[in-house]
C-alpha cells in the first residue's frame, strides 16, 4: 500500500467514475485502475463494485476509505507545515457554494483571488446545504459558503457578511417600508424545498397557513422568480446581494423592511478538524476585501440572527 493508491480510491469514491477520477489524480484511466486492483489483490478484498455504474465501494470499502481519508488529511498537514515554512501558498482547494449565493459572490472577487494566488487551483461546485454539509463532513470538500446551519457541532462557521432581505414586486405598496403581514402568501414565489432560503422566507412570513393555490416554481432559481414577478405574476424576496446588478428600472421595484429587517449570515464553513488553513484563509480575506462594505458589520458588532438569539461576532 502506498500514498498514490490511498488518493485513487478517495478519487474514485469523490467522483464514482473511473475517468473522471483519472482525470483528478492526473494519470491514465488504466493506470488508475490497475493500481486500485492491485491494492485490492494485496489485501484479498474488493473495494469497489464494478458491476454498478456509477461504481460504488463495498461495505468493506468504505471502512477502508474513510481511513484513508484520515491518513491522506495528516499528509495535507504536512504538506501544510512545509509550506509555512518556506512561506509559500500552493495546492488544491475545493469549495461548495449553495446557488442563492454563487452567482452574486464569486464574480466579485475570484478574478483578483486567482491573480493574487496564481499557485492555488480552486474547484467550486453548487450544491444545496444539505449536500455541502455531507461532503465536508466526508472530506470531499475543503469548505462551503452557506448560511449557517443552527446544529454546527460538526463544523467551524467563519461568518463573512450579513445581508438584507428585500422585496421585489411590480406592483405597488401603500407604506415605504414593509413588515411580514404586508406579504399576501398567495403571491410569494418561492424557491423549491430543497433550498434553504426557502426556508428562512417562510419562517420570516410564517406561512403555516399557505392555501393550496400559492403560485410555487420550482426551478431553483432566483433569476427565475424575479422574471415571473417582472411579469406581475406574485412578488418574491430576494437577498440583496442578487439586487446590486439590476437595471435602475428594476431596482425601483425593490422594497426594504421596516425594523427588525430579516436577513442571512453568509459564512465559511469547515470541518472542525481541517486542513489547509492557510489556503482557505486566503480565500476567505478575499472575500471580505470585496465585499460592499454595507454588507460588512464593524469590527466587534454582535450580529443577532431573527430565528434565534445566536449572537456571531465580526
Amino acid at each position: 500500500m502506498n500514498l498514490q493508491q490511498l488518493e485513487y480510491i478517495v478519487a474514485l469514491d469523490n467522483e464514482r467514475s473511473f475517468s473522471k477520477a483519472s482525470d483528478q489524480c492526473h494519470v491514465t484511466q488504466p493506470t488508475l485502475s490497475m493500481m486500485i486492483q492491485k491494492l485490492e489483490s494485496e489485501y484479498d478484498i474488493k473495494i469497489f463494485d464494478r458491476s454498478k455504474y456509477p461504481v460504488v465501494p463495498t461495505e468493506t470499502g468504505k471502512i477502508l476509505i474513510s481511513q484513508a481519508r484520515l491518513i491522506l488529511q495528516e499528509v495535507h498537514k504536512i504538506q501544510e507545515l512545509v509550506q509555512e515554512k518556506k512561506n509559500t501558498i500552493a495546492g488544491d482547494l475545493q469549495i461548495g457554494i449553495i446557488p442563492t449565493i454563487a452567482p452574486y459572490l464569486l464574480p466579485l472577487f475570484i478574478y483578483e483571488f486567482n491573480v493574487r494566488y496564481p499557485n492555488i487551483k480552486l474547484k467550486i461546485s453548487e450544491h444545496v446545504t444539505d449536500e455541502i454539509l455531507e461532503k465536508l463532513d466526508e472530506g470531499k470538500l475543503d469548505a462551503g459558503i452557506l448560511v449557517s446551519p443552527e446544529d454546527t457541532k460538526l463544523f467551524n462557521a467563519f461568518p463573512i457578511y450579513y445581508e438584507p432581505f428585500v422585496v421585489y414586486s411590480a406592483r405597488t405598496f401603500d407604506k415605504e417600508l414593509l413588515l411580514a403581514e404586508d406579504i399576501d402568501p398567495n403571491e410569494l414565489l418561492l424557491l423549491e424545498e430543497s433550498h434553504c432560503f426557502r426556508s428562512q422566507i417562510i419562517q420570516f412570513c410564517e406561512l403555516r397557513d399557505k392555501k393550496e393555490n400559492m403560485l410555487e416554481f420550482t426551478s431553483g432559481s432566483l433569476e427565475t422568480l424575479r422574471n415571473l414577478a417582472d411579469k406581475n405574476l406574485g412578488i418574491t424576496i430576494l437577498p440583496e446581494l442578487s439586487t446590486l446588478q439590476l437595471r435602475d428600472s428594476d431596482s425601483k421595484k425593490l422594497k426594504r423592511f421596516a425594523a427588525p429587517a430579516p436577513f442571512r449570515v453568509v459564512s465559511l464553513m469547515t470541518r472542525r478538524d481541517f486542513v489547509k488553513k492557510r489556503m482557505i484563509t486566503a480565500f476567505m480575506e478575499e472575500i471580505k476585501k470585496h465585499i460592499p462594505e454595507k454588507f460588512q458589520a464593524p469590527q466587534g458588532q454582535e450580529i443577532a440572527y431573527r430565528r434565534k438569539e445566536k449572537k456571531v461576532t465580526f
